[in-house]
């Protein structure tokens, strides 16, 4: 028989934002001690996919991984994948931005390593099927996905094991399916399994087997740099798969090479689609936990099997529709896109924005960093850079439009100094407030609501599922299905933002508000407004009134902003609408601290906001911001608000 074409390919990546000293513990205990030993074991070639943030972070500071890559490269030992260059999900992008990504990344292997990459990492292997028209566009050949992309469209895993083709505007890909078995026992298995594995594919009569994953695998997930290094799995795993070699039942293969080697497979369509766990942590919470009930009572074994590729979940985007935070950033980032091609698309405000398409503060699961308020804070700051550079030199503008794609109309306020979205359909409220010197979006503040994992709790086991199995390592997945909270955690009454109001009752406590733990007399949070636009030297303010359908009381809500970024709101309301002794309040829930000054002065609640979410590392909380409620008696009647700049 001919030996067994083993195609073997890692990613390595940190998102833009991310802290120094994670970039360097990476590098450090698992990119290079890695690709030392495949280099030193003989485990070659590879196919190496480096994420554009960390080839920026490796050429600033230096470093041997960089000078390993580029020996194995000039040697033919190693092979450099594209993806869109500040890994952004493709498919979430404009079609000329997805191009223009590739072709960033394409330019830089080029320049640094003098190769012409025609092979494609996708980015979570998020996949649309009008992505190979724009793939070719920017001069790809090849891309790897998920071997379930093709067994939710019913074919049988035994015929995954060669190169297929696909095409959309009679633009044609080759796509490697990416084995999941193989996934599911490199490194987490003893090197055995592969290897039988392997000798298992090559006498089915299989010409090849296909693995790409993570690098973060071989040192930087819990418990992996025990299990990979210091008790020497990938020692042990290289030796394995090299003595294969050796007895002429395996060949290492870059996939470059098995695309010209292994004959097409044939034709496919591939729907929309990621891995399984990506479709299931995009589902809303009650549709996330019928799903995993629902597989929990299938059993493992039918799950794993054909029938359980017919069991999908959503789809990326749906991150979009389930976390409003991350839409904001999404459509703020198509709308400065847009802009930035129409006036010329000047090379650094295009850079900026194509920073803000990274992809991991636009979603959560056990990865992803919606959660963690420093990679959304990057993706402002780079939004922050690239419109106030396209909005230089010009007034103040309100613009009536659906800023956030949902039926209901926004304003859209912005000058040469700032850019605020207000929402009238949600009382009033103002969602984002970026002031383009700070490169902060103050109203940047993850709303506390329930997920899935906070209650579910079948198939939790003891310590990580296997962890105390002295033959394996526990992986990301059997650390998520351990992880169990003994109690949900707070969850907010509404979105956060900036003025959200209410009126309290006078014996609601501060205790029972910070948990959530409350009723409302009376709330406009998500009332529809209501309004009119005026200007008055230099200054532009937003009348707002209660409409029809929402709660009286409130006569007027005047948010006032000048051209400078400044910003102040104006109530006014009917104390006689309301329980004598109650308290009309007003929230802002901030990313960074500004002075607030209330005339007349308030009574002013504040606390932490942390929300609880899930990592590869468990529960973890997560401090997003700071609540400040101004509280004035309802008697008052009328009372004003500013954010008089940083504190």
């Amino acid at each position: 028989m001919e030996p067994l074409r083993f195609a073997f390919g890692i990613h390595v990546h940190q998102p833009v934002g991310n802290f120094d000293h994670v970039f360097e513990s990476h590098v450090r205990e698992a990119y290079l001690p890695f690709l030392q030993c495949v280099a030193e074991r003989g485990f070659l070639p590879i196919s190496i996919h480096i994420s554009g943030p960390l080839l920026d972070w490796l050429g600033a500071h230096g470093g041997k991984y960089l000078d390993l890559i580029g020996t194995l490269v000039s040697q033919g030992k190693a092979e450099l994948l594209l993806a869109g260059y500040y890994e952004p999900i493709l498919a979430a992008l404009p079609k000329v931005d997805r191009v223009e990504q590739i072709g960033w990344m394409r330019e830089v292997l080029r320049s640094r390593f003098g190769v012409d990459a025609t092979g494609l990492w996708l980015t979570e292997r998020v996949w649309e099927p009008d992505l190979p028209a724009d793939l070719a566009a920017a001069g790809v050949r090849y891309a790897l996905v998920d071997d379930r992309h093709f067994l939710v469209s019913g074919f049988e895993r035994n015929q995954l094991h060669a190169p297929w083709f696909t095409e959309s505007d009679g633009k044609r890909v080759a796509l490697f399916p990416i084995d999941e078995r193989l996934r599911y026992l490199v490194p987490f298995q003893p090197e055995q399994a592969t290897a039988a594995y392997l000798r298992e594919l090559r006498a089915a009569g299989h010409p090849m087997a296909i693995f790409a994953d993570d690098g973060e695998k071989f040192g930087g997930w819990p418990g992996t740099i025990e299990w990979v290094y210091d008790r020497g799995w990938l020692d042990r795993f290289c030796t394995a798969i090299v003595s294969l070699v050796e007895t002429g039942e395996v060949q290492l293969s870059t996939f470059g090479d098995a695309l010209t080697a292994v004959p097409s497979a044939g034709l496919c369509y591939l729907p929309t689609a990621s891995y399984r766990e990506m479709e299931g942590w995009s589902l809303p919470p009650r549709a996330a936990v019928r799903l995993a009930t629902f597989e929990e009572d299938l059993g493992p074994e039918r799950v794993a099997g054909p029938d359980g590729s017919l069991i999908r979940g959503a789809h990326w985007r749906n991150f979009l529709a389930k976390y409003p935070e991350s839409n904001r950033m999404h459509k703020k980032m198509v709308h400065l896109s847009t802009k930035c091609r129409a006036d010329g698309n000047p090379k650094e405000i295009r850079r900026a924005i194509g920073k803000a398409q990274c992809n991991d503060a636009y979603w959560h699961g056990v990865f992803g960093g919606l959660y963690l308020p420093h990679l959304r804070a990057a993706i402002w700051e780079h939004l922050a850079r690239a419109e106030g550079d396209l909005r230089q030199g010009e007034g103040l503008v309100a613009e009536v439009v659906d800023f956030d794609f949902d039926g209901r109309d926004e304003l859209w306020i912005h000058s040469s100094a700032f850019s605020a979205v207000v929402s009238p359909s949600r009382g009033g409220v103002i969602e984002e407030y970026t002031v383009f010197a700070s490169g902060c979006n103050y109203a940047d503040v993850l709303s506390r609501r329930r997920e899935a994992y906070h209650e579910h709790r079948h198939g939790a086991s003891d310590a990580a599922s296997g962890s105390a199995d002295t033959d394996r390592a526990p992986s990301i997945h059997d650390i998520e299905k351990s992880a169990v909270l003994a109690a949900p955690p707070p969850v907010d009454t509404a979105d956060r933002a900036l003025f959200v109001d209410r009126i309290l009752a006078p014996d609601v406590t501060l205790d029972a508000y910070r948990s959530g733990r409350f009723t409302a007399e009376s709330s406009w949070a998500g009332a529809p407004f209501e309004f009119a636009v005026s200007g008055d030297h230099g200054a532009l303010e937003v009348i707002m009134r209660p409409g029809p359908s929402a709660p009286r009381g409130l006569i007027d809500k005047r948010l006032r902003f000048e051209a400078s970024g400044a910003l102040s709101v104006h109530y006014r309301w009917d104390p006689s609408a309301f329980n004598a002794g109650a308290l009309f309040t007003t929230e802002m829930s901030l990313a960074r601290p500004l002075r607030i000054v209330s005339v007349p002065n308030a009574d002013l609640w504040q606390f932490p906001i942390a929300t609880v979410s899930k990592s590869e590392r468990g529960f973890e909380e997560t401090l997003q911001g700071t609540s400040y409620t101004a509280r004035w008696p309802v008697a008052m009647g009328e009372v004003r608000v500013e954010l008089a700049g940083a504190e």
